[in-house]
């Protein structure tokens, strides 16, 4: 029983940081989706989209690494102020290790802070989930319409008119 209360620590610091690190994600995940949707949709009608989404969606990946990063060393920022890693350099690459399950580094926290490190694993695994979804809402949304116009329904009305299907709903 005493062993199991000796984990306390750890989950009265995990908890609050993976609040706070999914509150980041979401607040940062929807202001690049602000731009996001705003740059696709002037560039629609554009016959150079397909170049523009390409560049879009990598800008979007680059920013939401940048996202996670930043995230990450919220962790590392813990770690080394609890005094868990010697130094923010080791407790950086100890917080990407972790929240990327990555796996390899002969790096370990202190015995009585090792729950931590596993619960910032189970906080990457949410974090990868948002991104992942994120990104490939906006290629499922995208790809068919823009770019397989085969895979592009139709809209017909009796008089012969056919309505474009849109790209992206107006988020204005």
């Amino acid at each position: 029983m005493s062993s199991a209360l000796s984990w306390n620590p750890d989950w009265a610091w995990a908890l609050p940081l993976i609040v706070v690190t999914l509150i980041v994600h979401v607040v940062g995940l929807a202001v690049i989706n602000l731009r996001m949707v705003r740059t696709l949709s002037r560039a629609r009608d554009d016959h150079r989209f397909f170049p523009t989404f390409v560049f879009v969606m990598s800008a979007t990946a680059l920013l939401a690494i940048l996202l996670l990063a930043f995230e990450a060393m919220l962790w590392a920022a813990a770690y080394r102020g609890l005094g868990a890693l010697p130094d923010g350099r080791t407790a950086m690459l100890y917080s990407l290790n972790a929240l990327t399950a990555f796996g390899h580094t002969d790096l370990v926290l202190a015995p009585h802070w090792r729950l931590m490190g596993a619960l910032e694993a189970l906080n990457g695994m949410l974090l990868f989930g948002l991104t992942t979804a994120f990104l490939y809402g906006h290629i499922r949304k995208v790809w068919p319409v823009e770019l397989t116009p085969s895979a592009v329904p139709d809209r017909r009305h009796r008089s012969g008119r056919v309505d474009r299907v849109p790209l992206l709903e107006d988020s204005e």
